[in-house]
């Protein structure tokens, strides 16, 4: 049980009630023995000729008063040993999601997220079972145990010895059957992952998978998953359902020991007909312990399987740490320095940067462009540390951005990601994610409002015109409404039913790729940040409109330091300077018109979107506005 020895530091903020709940499960156990004992008395009197009427009715209220208090005892430790577990399930759950939320990007790269899902959820229920019902049988059993066996000595030391016998064989039966239910239950958590991953990817890419008409193909293969799931569970249950049964055939054995030995000893007179009586009662209540051996076991097994399962994410360390000491990059002046870097990916050879070094100054805007693979998006992910170079550095202020707080260096920077990802919260609420909005924008949505958002998002789906509840924009934090405006969503925003306030399907699924992409730019712009970085942020926005958001973005980003990655050159052209990446190395940097002067992957870049462009007849102006003259981008011999 060496993982579950991990949960002990959660039972400390409930160590009162703890020892209250266990000081219960004494109380309850010495009332439950003490009805036999009564009744045991209760018997032999009756062979007293003087006996009378009321103290047989004295006993009985002295029985039905012992069963009472046991049984408010019981609830006691029930309601506090089991209440204690639910908390520290609670715990358990905040801490691991708060480790995730710690933990880098190359960890996500390794794991499957509906295997996270399944050690958040039926890992940690697992666990609270083995802390909560587990360890509260554990005590009852030995408490039932240890004051049956007394009174049981009490009354016959042959006879107890006699019975114990066939229970001899308990220990072994136990412990044999213990690591049977703990390697079958692990092979079901992990099947679960399985099942939860398979789910949790289908969910997310529905459309994808109905746009390729994969319905029967991936239901089969859940329906496979799913079996597997089945049949690993039904193993599990053989093996449960042999245990209990071989429990009891031990005590039933022990039981017809009794009767056999018992009864000789009522006849030999060497033990009164009560005494017989309550033994029976006391071997019976020594049964349960017994059988409840086997099934707190059984709860141990399965909680050291999860908890295993569990540590194994909280034993793993993020790869980018703060170190002691750390600067706050609020407060730095804004120099970006990239000095000798070169990155691969954890587990890879290849490497995806060699030797870049470049300068940017505070206020700079800088292109990067290159061939798809040349490195772009990993250039600047280092920026924000989701990974740290594998040689060389990059600087802030001429410092090493490891000496900078990771939280204070990425609350400096406003960064729109390739993959646009939206939550399902309000156009509000995602826009401002990381303000300090007011409780309408971002509160969470409670059960009773599930149904409701999910007509509204459903209604936005299929064109629904019915009138709306809506929330003015002048209501809305003002930083809200001037990203929005930048970048050209807040005119469509007004038109949607409840406004800013309109609640978002999963990953945004009720935006086209357009409108979720200006919302991811809406939202990098609203923090106002020193630092923005934009991962082909316009790709999926149309030309016209992807001028007027640039044309917007010159007037925003004059004060502070961008890094533009897009394929379109127009818009890189107007950047105060353009990296050139070509198989992760920097082979040029300069003007738009200094690189086309030079001819080499610029141009080439420039000539084959235009080529493109001449193929599906777009209109050419803004092209030739991108090139100058078509005929000054130079022609490469051969």
């Amino acid at each position: 049980m060496s993982h579950l020895r991990t949960i002990l530091p959660y039972f400390r903020p409930y160590r009162v009630g703890l020892l209250v709940g266990l000081f219960l499960v004494v109380v309850s156990n010495v009332f439950t023995v003490a009805g036999p004992w009564l009744l045991r008395l209760a018997i032999d009197a009756l062979e007293d000729p003087g006996v009378s009427v009321s103290d047989i009715g004295l006993f009985a209220g002295l029985i039905v008063l012992a069963a009472i208090l046991g049984g408010v005892a019981k609830y006691g430790m029930r309601e506090l040993l089991n209440g204690i577990s639910r908390r520290i399930e609670c715990d358990l759950r905040a801490d691991f999601f708060r480790h995730l939320l710690r933990l880098d990007a190359s960890f996500y790269g390794s794991q499957r997220t509906g295997d996270i899902m399944a050690r958040a959820t039926n890992d940690t229920l697992a666990v609270r079972q083995a802390v909560g019902p587990a360890v509260m049988y554990s005590v009852n059993t030995a408490m039932m145990s240890l004051l049956a066996l007394t009174l049981m000595l009490l009354i016959s030391p042959r006879l107890t010895w006699m019975a114990l016998i066939p229970m001899a064989l308990l220990p072994p039966v136990v412990l044999g059957f213990g690591r049977i239910i703990h390697t079958r239950f692990q092979r079901i958590q992990e099947q679960f992952s399985t099942l939860s991953t398979q789910v949790q990817e289908n969910l997310s890419g529905v459309r994808l998978v109905r746009a390729y008409g994969q319905e029967d193909d991936q239901a089969r293969r859940f329906a496979d998953l799913n079996r597997e799931y089945m049949d690993r569970n039904i193993h599990l249950v053989r093996a449960s359902g042999a245990f209990h049964p071989t429990l009891g055939l031990l005590t039933g054995i022990a039981m017809v020991v009794v009767l056999w030995i018992g009864g000789q000893e009522v006849m030999a007179e060497r033990i009164s007909v009560g005494d017989f009586v309550a033994f029976i009662f006391y071997l019976n209540l020594l049964t349960w312990p017994m059988i409840a051996l086997g099934w707190v076991v059984n709860l141990f097994q399965r909680g050291e399987a999860s908890m295993a399962r569990i540590n194994a994410i909280l034993e793993t360390e993020p790869e980018v740490v703060p170190e002691e000491g750390s600067r706050d990059a609020l407060t730095a002046g804004g120099r970006l320095e990239f000095r000798n870097v070169s990155f691969r990916y954890p587990g890879t050879r290849r490497p995806v940067l060699q030797d870049i070094s470049f300068t940017v100054e505070p206020g700079e805007t800088v292109a990067v462009v290159g061939p798809t693979g040349a490195g772009k998006s990993t250039l600047v992910s280092l920026l924000p540390r989701l990974y740290d170079p594998t040689d060389g550095e990059v600087l802030l202020d001429g410092h090493p951005l490891p000496e900078y707080e990771p939280a204070s260096l990425r609350r400096r920077m406003g960064i729109v990601p390739q993959d646009t990802f939206l939550f399902s919260e309000t156009i509000g609420a995602n826009v401002g994610l990381g303000l300090d909005l007011p409780e309408w924008e971002g509160r969470e949505i409670s059960g009773q409002e599930m149904d409701g958002r999910e007509a509204e998002v459903e209604g936005m789906e299929q064109g629904d015109d019915e009138e709306e509840i809506s929330w003015a924009p002048e209501d809305l934090d003002p930083r809200i409404l001037r990203a929005a405006r930048i970048a050209q969503l807040d005119e469509q925003v007004r038109d949607f039913p409840r406004g800013y306030g309109t609640y978002l399907g999963e990953r945004g699924i009720n935006l086209s790729g357009g409108q979720k992409q200006r919302a991811t730019l809406a939202r990098a712009l609203a923090r106002d940040p020193g630092i923005l970085i934009l991962d082909d942020a316009l790709s999926a926005v149309d030309t016209q409109t992807e001028a007027r958001i640039l044309a917007e973005l010159r007037d925003d980003i004059r004060n502070r330091t961008c890094f533009l990655i897009s394929h379109r050159v127009t818009a890189v052209m107007n950047a105060d300077r353009i990296l050139v990446l070509d198989d992760g190395r920097l082979v040029d940097q300069g003007t738009h018109e200094e690189l086309l002067a030079r001819g080499g992957v610029y141009a080439g870049l420039l000539r084959r979107q235009l080529l493109e462009q001449e193929v599906s007849g777009t209109d050419e102006g803004d092209a030739g506005q991108a090139s100058g003259t078509q005929g000054a981008i130079p022609t490469p011999v051969g």
